[in-house]
C-alpha cells in the first residue's frame, strides 16, 4: 500500500509521522507525473509546490480554514489531498472528471475558484474582512505564485490589507517563473532579496538565536522595525512591509518541517504577515524542469523526452500561423511589434521574440497595462500587435475601449482561444469576446476560417490603422496553405462559398464555416437541397449589404458561432433583419447561456450541447 492511497482527507495527513513526509511528496509527485502525462495539465507549477500544500494541510484545518491559490492550477496536490484521491483525479480535466483549477462546486476545501492570476490576495481580503465582522476565527491564506506580483489586481489588495484585516496571511510561492521566465522590476527585486547572502545569512541567524531564547517570539515581534530596516540597508526596501505586512523569508519551499514551523508562527500573528518561499518549478520531472514554459501547461507528454504525443507537427496551430505571419510582416516594417503579457509561446509570439527580440515586449501577466501600453505605441507612430487569449481580454476589455477605441489607435488584438479551451473549463473558455467586443465603436472584428485567411486578416488589420480584434480558436488550424503574399480583405466584406437555391443560407463564422459546409453537403446528398453557405468574415462591420440580399431570396438565415448566443454574431443578424423589417425565419446557433464545463476535447463538449455536425444538420433540416 502507498502512503497516498491512505489519504482520504486532510485529517489523515495530520495523523502521519514528520519522517514519511518526503515519501508521500515523491508518490504524489509521480500520480500528477503519471496522470498529466495522459491527461495533459499545468504540470511544472504543481510539482513545485507538492511540499508547501502538504505543509498547509498538516497546519491549517481546510474547509473551516480558507486557502486560497493563484493561480488556482497549482492545486493538485491540494485536491489530493482533500477527498479526490481516486478515480476523479485520474480523469483530472476530462468528461466526467474534476477540474484543473480550484471549484467551489466541486469542494468545500476549494475556498474560491480562478483561473487567471491576481484574484487570491483580494479575495482573501473579502473573506477575512467578513470573518472579521462575524466575529469567527478561521485562518485565511493566500498563495500567490510569484506571477501574481506583476498583476496590478494584487497590488491594489495589498494597499487595503493593513486598514481591512489584523490577520490574513499570504505565502509567496516564489520559483522565478510565471508562465515564462518572470520580467520587471518586481522579479529583479525577487531576485535580488534570494540572492543576497549578507541579508539572507544575518536575517536567518538573527530569527535563530531569537526562537532559542525564552521569550523570543516576543523580541521577533518587538524587532520587526528593526529587521526591516536592517534588510534595507543590504537590499532594496522591503517593500511588503511598507504595506503593513510582516515580512518572512526567504525560506525553503521544498523543506516541510521549516514550512510547518513558519506556517505555525504565521498562524499566531496578530497582524498580516508574508512568508516567502523558494520553489522549484517542475521539480521532479527532468524535461519539466528544463522546459519550464513548455511544461507550464502541457498536452499529453511522454515523461522521458518530453515530446508531446500525438503532435502532428504538419498542420500548424492557429497561434504559430499568427506568430510566423506576423514576423513575416514585421521583418519588412520595424514599427510592427508584438506584446504578449507573459503567453509568448502560448500566442505564438514566441516566434517574435526569438527572430526579431527588439520588436518584441513582454509585459508580465498584466493584460490592462498591454492594451494602453500599446495604445501609447501606436499614439507615437507604431503598430502594435498584442496578443492575449479571448478569456483573459475581459480583464483589458475597459483599456480596449477608453484608451484604444475612443482615440481610434491602430492597436491589433490577437484573440487566441476564441471558442472552447476544452480541458481547462470554464475559466478559459473564449466563448464572450464579440458580445463585449461588438459595442465598441470603431472597433472591427472578424474571424477567420482557416489559418491562410487569418494571415489575410492579421495583414489587412495592420494596413487598416483601425482599432482590430481577431478572434480564433485554439489548436490545429485547416492544414489550408498559407500564400507567400498575403491578400488585402475589404474591411466589412463576407465571402459567398456556396449558392441556395432559395431555401437556406446559411452565416457562419470562422471555424464553424467547415461544420456548415459539412451541414450543407450531407442536406444536399439527403434531401436534394442547395444550401448556401457564407463565410461572414466579419462581425463588425457587419456585411449588411449582403446579408439583405440573402434575406430576400431565402426563406430561412441561420447563424452559426463558436460563441454564446447572447450579444453574439447571431444577434448582430437579428438587429440588421429587424431594422430593415425582413421577414424571413432566423435561427441563431450557438452556445447557451450557461458557463460551459470542461471536457475531454471539442467534439465531446460539442455534442453535450447540440453541436455537433449532426446536430445542426437536424436542427437545419427543419426549415426545409
Amino acid at each position: 500500500m502507498s502512503l497516498l492511497s491512505d489519504i482520504s482527507s486532510p485529517a489523515d495527513l495530520k495523523k502521519m509521522s514528520a519522517e514519511s513526509l518526503p515519501e508521500l511528496a515523491q508518490e504524489i509527485r509521480q500520480e500528477i507525473i503519471d496522470v498529466t502525462s495522459k491527461n495533459g495539465g499545468h504540470v511544472s507549477p504543481n510539482l513545485g509546490i507538492v511540499e508547501l500544500s502538504i505543509a498547509l494541510h498538516r497546519v491549517f484545518d481546510t474547509p473551516k480554514d480558507k486557502i486560497l491559490f493563484d493561480v488556482s492550477h497549482q492545486c493538485y496536490t491540494h485536491k489530493l489531498l482533500t477527498g479526490r484521491n481516486n478515480d476523479s483525479f485520474k480523469n483530472l480535466r476530462q468528461t466526467g472528471g474534476i477540474s484543473g483549477f480550484c471549484n467551489i462546486f466541486e469542494s468545500e476545501h476549494d475556498a474560491f475558484g480562478a483561473g487567471h492570476a491576481g484574484t487570491a490576495a483580494s479575495a482573501a481580503l473579502g473573506l477575512a474582512a467578513a470573518r472579521d465582522r462575524l466575529g469567527d476565527d478561521e485562518n485565511i491564506v493566500a498563495v500567490l505564485g510569484d506571477a501574481a506580483l506583476t498583476n496590478g489586481v494584487t497590488f491594489e489588495a495589498f494597499n487595503n490589507i493593513a486598514s481591512t484585516t489584523k490577520k490574513m496571511i499570504v505565502v509567496l510561492n516564489d520559483n522565478e517563473m510565471s508562465i515564462a521566465k518572470n520580467v520587471g522590476a518586481i522579479a529583479q527585486y525577487l531576485n535580488e532579496v534570494i540572492t543576497n547572502p549578507v541579508c539572507n545569512r544575518l536575517y536567518s541567524d538573527m530569527n535563530s538565536f531569537l526562537k532559542k531564547l525564552p521569550l523570543g517570539e516576543t523580541v521577533i515581534k518587538m524587532t520587526e522595525n528593526t529587521a526591516r530596516d536592517a534588510k534595507g540597508w543590504f537590499v532594496p526596501s522591503p517593500f511588503f512591509e511598507y504595506f503593513g505586512m510582516m515580512y518572512l523569508g526567504p525560506i525553503d519551499g521544498h523543506d516541510i518541517a521549516l514550512l510547518e514551523r513558519y506556517l505555525n508562527y504565521c498562524k499566531r500573528a496578530t497582524r498580516p504577515i508574508l512568508l516567502h518561499i523558494i520553489t522549484k518549478k517542475g521539480k521532479g520531472l527532468d524535461v519539466a524542469v528544463r522546459n519550464p514554459e513548455k511544461f507550464h501547461g502541457a498536452s499529453p507528454y511522454n515523461v522521458v523526452t518530453g515530446e508531446t504525443l500525438n503532435n502532428d507537427k504538419s498542420i500548424p496551430n492557429y497561434q504559430d500561423a499568427m506568430g510566423q505571419a506576423l514576423v513575416r510582416f514585421a521583418k519588412d516594417d520595424k514599427k510592427i511589434v508584438g506584446i504578449t503579457a507573459a503567453m509568448a509561446s502560448g500566442t505564438g509570439l514566441s516566434f517574435i521574440k526569438k527572430e526579431l527580440p527588439e520588436q518584441f515586449f513582454d509585459v508580465g501577466i498584466a493584460e490592462e497595462h498591454a492594451a494602453v501600453f500599446a495604445a501609447g505605441m501606436a499614439r507615437k507612430g507604431f503598430t502594435p500587435v498584442t496578443a492575449i487569449y479571448s478569456t483573459f481580454m475581459q480583464r483589458a476589455y475597459d483599456c480596449a475601449m477608453h484608451d484604444v477605441c475612443l482615440q481610434k489607435l491602430p492597436v491589433t488584438f490577437c484573440l487566441d482561444r476564441a471558442g472552447l479551451s476544452p480541458n481547462d473549463g470554464a475559466t478559459h473558455h473564449g466563448l464572450f469576446d464579440i458580445s463585449f467586443l461588438r459595442p465598441l465603436p470603431n472597433a472591427v472584428v472578424m474571424q477567420p476560417k482557416d489559418e491562410d485567411e487569418l494571415s489575410d486578416m492579421l495583414w489587412t488589420s495592420i494596413q487598416s490603422k483601425l482599432p482590430s480584434f481577431i478572434r480564433y480558436p485554439r489548436g490545429k488550424g485547416e492544414g489550408v496553405k498559407i500564400k507567400d503574399t498575403p491578400a488585402l480583405l475589404e474591411v466589412g466584406k463576407a465571402e459567398i462559398l456556396q449558392e441556395s437555391d432559395g431555401e437556406i443560407c446559411i452565416w457562419a463564422l470562422g471555424n464553424m464555416v467547415k461544420e456548415a459546409l459539412s451541414v450543407a453537403k450531407a442536406i444536399e446528398q439527403e434531401c436534394g437541397k442547395k444550401i448556401g453557405v457564407v463565410n461572414a468574415r466579419y462581425v463588425k462591420p457587419l456585411d449588411t449589404e449582403l446579408l439583405l440580399k440573402c434575406a430576400d431570396s431565402n426563406k430561412t438565415i441561420i447563424t452559426i458561432e463558436d460563441h454564446v448566443v447572447s450579444g453574439g454574431f447571431g444577434s448582430a443578424v437579428a438587429e440588421c433583419l429587424i431594422a430593415n423589417q425582413k421577414k424571413c425565419n432566423l435561427d441563431i446557433i450557438g452556445w447557451p447561456d450557461k458557463y460551459i464545463p470542461h471536457g475531454t476535447d471539442v467534439k465531446t463538449i460539442r455534442s453535450q450541447f447540440g453541436l455537433n455536425t449532426d446536430q445542426i444538420k437536424d436542427r437545419v433540416k427543419k426549415y426545409l
